[in-house]
C-alpha cells in the first residue's frame, strides 16, 4: 500500500479501512455520467478493482455530460472508453468491462453479481432495481440505486443487514465512569486531598478526581440518586464552584464544564441494549464475528461489567500535575486492559461452542470491538419489492403534507411514476420533441393512478412539479450526477470500511430547491 499516495485519507478511515477499500470489487451498471462520477471517485480512493457493465455506444450528446469520454470515443463501446479514462486516474486498480445491457444480464445471468463486493447499480428502472435487489440480496451482495433525471435524483442503500464497530460519530462521551468507579480508580481518588493547603497542589488536581468525589459526595446526601433535575444540576455545579480557593483555578473550571459527565446515566444506552437484545445475538455456528462479539458483550454486561460495557480506555486533556495524570492514565489503560482479556476469553468460548476455532476472531478485532462497544451500530434495509409494493402511506401523506418534504416525496413518486409511463408508452415523459402536453397529461394520470395503488387516494402532486418531471426528459445533467455520484461513493466507502453510518432510508436531492432529504419509506 502507498502510504503517501492516500495519506490524506487514510487519517479519515485508517489502514484497516483503506485495506477493505483495496480488496473490494466494486461492479457499476451503466455509465453515464451518474456512474463514472461515482466510480471516479472510488478509483481515485484505490478500490481493488472495477467492472463496468453497459451495452451503449458513446453518441455526441454524451460529450455534453460525461467527462469520462471524448471525441475519439463517438460510436465505441461506452463502457471501454469510460474504462479506459478511469483506468488512467490509478493504475493500481483493475479496471475491466462488459459490453451489455445491465436490464438483459439481471435477467439471462443473475449469478453474475456473487462475485463483487458491492454493486454500484445506476439509471435502472423500477422493474430491473427490484430483480436485482433481489439476487444480491440472495448473494450477499450489498447494492447502492442511484439515479439521476434532470434537476432530481435518488440513492438508495440495499442490503440485509450491514454492522458497523467503529460508528465514528460526530459527538460522544468521554467514557470515564466519574458516577460509576471502579475500585482501582476509586482507590487512587481516595489518596488526593481536595483540602490540600499546598495553593500549588490543590490547582494541579485533575478535574476527573474533583468529580469522582464530588459526585460520590452528592449521591451520599441524595439516597444515591445523581443530580437529575435542572436545579439540582446547577446546585451540583455550585457544589463543586465552592471547593475552588482562588478564581485562576483551571482545573475547577475543567470540572465545573465537565459536569454534565456526571449527569449521564450509568450503565449501557437503550441503542446497545436493543443490540444485545437483537435475536442475532443469540450465537449459533452461522453467527458473524459481530454478534458472536456481541454475545460475548451481553455476557460481560450482566457479569464483570456490572451493567456497563468495556471500558474504552482514553483519557482527556486536562490541567493536571503530570504525575497525577500520568497515574490516572494507567489506572484507565489497566482496567480497558482488563476488560479486553476478559471479552477475549468470552469469545474464545462462545467459539468453542458453536463448534469454530477459538482463535478466528483476531485480537485486534476484538480489541476494536471493546474500544468502540458503546458504539456500535446494526442497520437493516427494506427490500426495495416490500418499500415499491407497500410502503408506509402514512409517511408519504404526511411529507406530501408537510411544507419541508413535499417537494422531496413529490420526486419520489414522480421517479416512479416515469417508470410506470415508459412500461406502458416506451419513451420516458417529454424524452422526444413534440406532444409535450400530451405527456403532461398522461404523466399526471399515471402518478394520480401510482397514488392511489399505494393507498394514497386523493393526495395531489403539483402540477409545476409534473410540467418540471417532463421538461427534464429523462436527462442526465453533469451538475446533478456529479453531486450525487459523490453521496453515491460516499455511501459505497462507508458500506465497504465497515466506518461511519450509511443513510437509513431513501435519499431524494431536489435541485430546484437545492434540498437534500431523507424518506423512511
Amino acid at each position: 500500500m502507498s502510504k503517501t499516495k492516500y495519506d490524506r485519507q487514510l487519517r479519515i478511515w485508517g489502514e484497516v479501512g483503506q485495506g477493505a477499500l483495496e480488496e473490494a470489487s466494486i461492479c457499476l451498471l451503466n455509465c453515464g455520467p451518474t456512474g463514472s462520477e461515482a466510480l471516479k471517485n472510488l478509483v481515485l480512493g484505490g478500490v481493488g478493482s472495477i467492472t463496468i457493465v453497459d451495452g451503449s455506444k458513446v453518441q455526441l450528446g454524451d460529450l455534453g455530460n460525461n467527462f469520462m469520454v471524448d471525441e475519439r470515443s463517438v460510436g465505441q463501446s461506452k463502457a471501454k472508453s469510460t474504462c479506459a479514462f478511469l483506468q488512467e486516474l490509478n493504475d493500481s486498480v483493475k479496471a475491466k468491462f462488459i459490453e451489455e445491457s445491465p436490464d438483459t444480464l439481471i435477467v439471462t445471468n443473475p449469478s453474475f453479481f456473487s462475485q463483487f463486493t458491492l454493486v454500484i447499480a445506476t439509471q435502472l428502472v423500477e422493474d430491473s432495481m427490484v430483480k436485482l435487489d433481489r439476487i444480491c440480496r440472495e448473494a450477499d451482495v450489498k447494492v447502492v440505486f442511484v439515479r439521476s433525471y434532470g434537476l432530481t435524483a435518488l440513492v438508495r442503500v440495499s442490503i440485509k443487514e450491514h454492522t458497523i464497530i467503529d460508528s465514528k460519530p460526530d459527538h460522544f462521551l468521554d467514557d470515564l465512569r466519574l458516577n460509576n468507579p471502579w475500585p482501582e480508580l476509586n482507590s487512587f481518588v481516595e489518596t488526593i486531598d481536595l483540602n490540600v493547603s499546598d495553593h500549588v497542589a490543590h490547582k494541579h488536581i485533575p478535574y476527573v478526581v474533583i468529580l469522582v468525589k464530588m459526585a460520590d459526595e452528592w449521591t451520599k446526601s441524595h439516597s444515591g440518586n445523581l443530580p437529575s433535575t435542572r436545579e439540582e444540576k446547577k446546585e451540583f455545579k455550585d457544589f463543586v464552584k465552592s471547593k475552588m480557593i482562588s478564581m485562576d483555578e483551571d482545573n475547577y473550571k475543567e470540572a465545573i464544564e465537565a459536569a454534565f459527565k456526571v449527569f449521564a446515566p450509568r450503565g449501557i444506552s437503550s441503542e446497545i441494549q436493543q443490540i444485545c437484545n437483537d435475536s442475532c445475538a443469540e450465537s449459533s455456528s452461522n453467527s458473524s464475528d459481530f454478534w458472536v462479539m456481541v454475545a460475548a458483550l451481553k455476557e460481560f454486561v450482566s457479569n464483570e461489567g456490572d451493567g456497563e460495557a468495556p471500558l474504552e480506555g482514553s483519557i482527556p486533556d486536562m490541567t493536571s500535575s503530570t504525575e497525577h495524570y500520568i497515574n490516572l492514565q494507567k489506572i484507565y489503560l489497566a482496567k480497558a486492559e482488563a476488560d479486553f482479556l476478559v471479552m477475549e476469553k468470552r469469545v474464545k468460548n462462545i467459539l468453542k461452542k458453536i463448534g469454530r476455532d477459538p482463535s478466528s476472531i483476531s485480537k485486534p478485532t476484538i480489541k476494536s470491538f471493546c474500544k468502540n462497544a458503546r458504539k456500535l451500530k446494526v442497520c437493516r434495509y427494506r427490500k426495495v419489492e416490500d418499500e415499491f409494493s407497500n410502503p408506509s402511506v402514512t409517511e408519504i401523506q404526511k411529507c406530501l403534507a408537510d411544507e419541508d418534504y413535499s417537494g422531496a416525496m413529490g420526486f419520489y413518486v414522480l421517479l416512479r411514476a416515469v417508470d410506470r409511463f415508459t412500461a406502458n408508452y416506451n419513451k420516458f415523459p417529454g424524452q422526444f420533441d413534440g406532444g409535450m402536453d400530451e405527456d403532461i397529461s398522461r404523466l399526471k394520470t399515471t402518478a394520480l393512478s401510482l397514488l392511489a395503488d399505494l393507498g394514497c387516494n386523493g393526495s395531489v402532486l403539483p402540477d409545476d412539479l409534473i410540467n418540471e418531471m417532463c421538461r427534464f426528459g429523462a436527462s442526465e445533467l453533469h451538475v446533478v450526477a456529479a453531486f450525487v455520484g459523490g453521496i453515491a461513493s460516499q455511501e459505497v466507502i462507508k458500506l465497504v470500511t465497515k466506518q461511519f453510518v450509511p443513510m437509513l432510508g431513501t435519499y431524494i436531492f431536489n435541485g430546484i430547491d437545492h434540498k437534500s432529504q431523507l424518506l423512511t419509506l
